[in-house]
């Protein structure tokens, strides 16, 4: 047989219709046995990786994802596995994404002492929707950013917004009068949302919106609530960590959908400042006309090479901000409001303190938010009991120790429970008990200052902790001033984590006039 002859029957033998189909499948085959090699590889490599830390049982496939059913038990299931394995314990997502679950201030030290990254399997599935901004990255692009955003967050900036977020604040409780007068059961987190909203369009973006009086749900709002549930539940199922699997499925559609409504609403606020910026050259001339704000800062940040940030950071930013200055603070006021609820004898306390500070004016300025201590602390322990961002992850650069000796690898995935360290109670003593007192200077000096991270700690700290407490005092002040807040036995909240911390079933509450008691 010649060398054409075999070609030919080569050929034959492999685009004969009758039989590639055989040759597909063989391939097929060849490849999902590569895969499956790679992945039992994975598996065993992290698991010998954090053989030294014992946890609950896994299954081979799901890990322990199966373990949560998402019926708001799912805090309480970590809280219990902390219990069993103290300070850290392996939690597995899927056959080969495992976490090493944290949930003690030593460890948590280790970690948020360090400039490591964040992880690349969650935080990633947020890159589409809030781009490449503080939040997400590391490295010398992190620390650039957060040299150049941190001038909008000096006291001078925030100073003119306690002024904006009071107003905001009083629009939502002159909204609240009709509950007041029926004594009517309603549902916080909306009414909050739209507040925060409206305060950070007013004082980070100089924009007066009609969102808490225009009647529906605020598509901002909707698109927000989506993609927080969409990337927790893409974390949760890991064949949509596959970028192709997740853009094909309906969830993926309805991302894409829910991002472009996002990011619409962002870039019509960037693209009308920079209309109303195109004739300035410089911040200080802006500054002579008007309060600087968070955008204006944004868009005239300049390096020491006289470089600004580009278009696209610029959007990342303000998408980042957009989210976490109204959602993270709506999840905490809304959960100061129900624990203060919850807690009439700390509410008349706070109130009190907050009548003598304010006597008669309807409003807050930038001194009085020091001089409500015992307001402070309440806001403090509900922000223990419910942190606002209730979890938080890191990826370890270079091998890692702890205090007791355990060692970590480079590679490793690290889930910090900020709601597991929160009620540790070899940590605080009866941790699911509202007790003010806890942050009374002298107890806060006894704890390690890693025991209470609403807004993480370290270099990565949370950049607008101080915008956010800010306004927490605002709307707590400003709310107990004018209505009596009454727990809703009909409705308890069942805490989920979705990003931010949320409630299944909402939050609900009764509210009466305050000087109605005082007739």
């Amino acid at each position: 047989m010649d060398f054409n002859t075999a070609l030919e029957n080569t050929a034959n033998f492999f685009f004969n219709p009758y039989r590639i189909h055989y040759v597909v499948a063989v391939i097929c085959v060849v490849y999902l046995l590569v895969k499956v090699s790679g992945l039992i590889s994975e598996k065993r490599k992290w698991t010998h990786a954090l053989e030294h830390f014992p946890g609950p049982p896994t299954h081979w496939l799901f890990g322990h994802v199966h373990e949560f059913r998402q019926d708001g038990t799912d805090l309480f299931r970590v809280l219990k596995f902390g219990e069993q394995y103290p300070y850290a314990f392996p939690m597995w997502f899927g056959p080969i994404a495992a976490f090493l679950n944290i949930h003690h201030p030593a460890y948590v030290k280790t970690i948020l002492s360090s400039t490591e990254p964040k992880d690349d399997i969650a935080y990633r599935f947020l890159v589409p929707w809030i781009g490449e901004g503080l939040l997400v990255t590391d490295g010398q692009k992190w620390f650039r950013h957060r040299r150049l955003l941190t001038p909008g967050f000096h006291y001078d900036v925030l100073k003119p917004y306690v002024n904006l977020i009071a107003d905001s604040v009083k629009t939502m409780l002159s909204k609240w009068e009709t509950y007041a007068k029926t004594e009517q059961s309603f549902e916080l987190f909306e009414h909050v949302s739209l507040m925060t909203l409206d305060s950070i369009m007013k004082c980070a973006f100089s924009c007066n919106t009609n969102c808490q009086t225009e009647g529906g749900t605020n598509s901002y709002i909707k698109a927000v609530y989506e993609l927080c549930n969409l990337v927790n539940l893409r974390f949760r199922v890991f064949p949509y960590h596959s970028n192709i699997i997740f853009h094909l499925s309906p969830h993926g559609y309805r991302y894409r959908k829910a991002c472009r409504i996002a990011h619409s609403h962002t870039e019509e606020v960037i693209r009308k400042r920079k209309e109303a910026l195109q004739n300035e050259k410089e911040l200080d001339t802006v500054q002579k006309k008007r309060n600087l704000d968070f955008l204006d800062i944004l868009l005239f940040a300049r390096d020491e090479q006289k470089q600004g940030l580009s278009d696209e950071a610029v959007r990342a930013e303000v998408d980042t901000f957009m989210f976490e200055g109204h959602d993270t603070t709506a999840s905490g006021i809304s959960w100061i409001l129900y624990s203060l609820a919850c807690n009439p004898e700390h509410q008349q306390k706070c109130r009190e303190e907050v009548s003598e500070v304010l006597g008669g004016k309807d409003t807050m300025e930038w001194e009085d938010l020091s001089k409500i201590p015992y307001t402070t602390m309440c806001i403090k322990e509900s922000l223990r009991l419910y942190p606002p961002v209730p979890g938080m992850s890191r990826k370890i650069t270079k091998p890692m120790t702890f205090f007791d000796g355990r060692t970590v690898p480079a590679g490793c995935l690290v889930g910090i429970s900020v709601f597991g360290i929160h009620r540790n109670a070899t940590v605080w003593e009866n941790p699911h008990v509202f007790d003010p007192l806890r942050f009374l200077p002298e107890n806060t000096a006894k704890r390690s200052p890693h025991a209470f991270v609403p807004f993480s700690a370290g270099p990565r700290n949370c950049i607008g902790q101080n915008f956010a407490m800010n306004e927490m005092k605002v709307a707590v002040a400003l709310t107990l001033k004018k209505y009596r807040l009454i727990k809703d036995p009909d409705h308890t909240p069942k805490m989920i984590p979705r990003l931010v911390l949320r409630s299944l079933n909402g939050i609900n509450m009764k509210i009466k006039f305050v000087e109605e008691e005082l007739c």
